[in-house]
This record gives C-alpha cells, sequence and structure tokens, in this order.
C-alpha cells in the first residue's frame, strides 16, 4: 500500500487541494497508476482501493502551484516528485510531503 499526505510547514496546516498522481517506471516511461487530490486534512482516502501493488520504481507527483496561489505564497516549486523504490509490494509505503514556499522534504512514514 502506498499512502501520502501533504503538510504547510510555512502555515502550520494541512496541503488540501493539491492533485497528485502516483506513476509507476515501465523501462524508460512513467505509467500512470492513479490521481487524486487531497482533502482538508492533506490526505488522499482511498487511492489505491482495488488496485495491485507491484515491486517497481514509483513516482509522485504533487501539483504545488495552483496550492501555494491560493494560500497567497510564492511560487518557486510548481510541483514536487519524489522517486521511490518499493521492493515488498506486501508492505506499506507512507510518503509524506513537507512544504514551504522555498522548500520541501519527504521520508518513509508509518
Amino acid at each position: 500500500m502506498i499512502t501520502t499526505h501533504v503538510l504547510d510547514t510555512a502555515l502550520g496546516q494541512p496541503g488540501a487541494g493539491i492533485k497528485v498522481q502516483l506513476s509507476l517506471l515501465d523501462t524508460d516511461n512513467w505509467v500512470d497508476v492513479t490521481q487524486g487530490t487531497t482533502n482538508q486534512d492533506g490526505r488522499i482516502p482511498g487511492w489505491l482501493d482495488g488496485k495491485t501493488l507491484l515491486a517497481g520504481t514509483y513516482r509522485i507527483r504533487f501539483e504545488l502551484q495552483d496550492y501555494l496561489l491560493s494560500q497567497q505564497q510564492p511560487v518557486f516549486y510548481p510541483y514536487a516528485e519524489i522517486v521511490f523504490v518499493v521492493a515488498d509490494p506486501a508492505a506499506h509505503f507512507h510518503i509524506p510531503l513537507l512544504l514551504s514556499p522555498f522548500g520541501y522534504s519527504t521520508y518513509r512514514g508509518s
């Protein structure tokens, strides 16, 4: 299972309304797996419902520009991409994004 959430560390609130796309690398091409929009808690419930997770290299792309503009923050990073490897498809991979206008970070959460 892959889950994610966004926290706006500059404003101290969840990043709501952010479009997020999950893709799987197939040779040299990214193949869309699913997409969604973060809710008021900065999460996407049921993001992978009914989908089978495979071993491989994944990318989560967060579309940040519209969110930052809606919060009246400057746009330095219009999007952020996090690429990671799933070796064990039965494991839980929680990939959060901590966001501010001039930086972002991530980690493997639980």
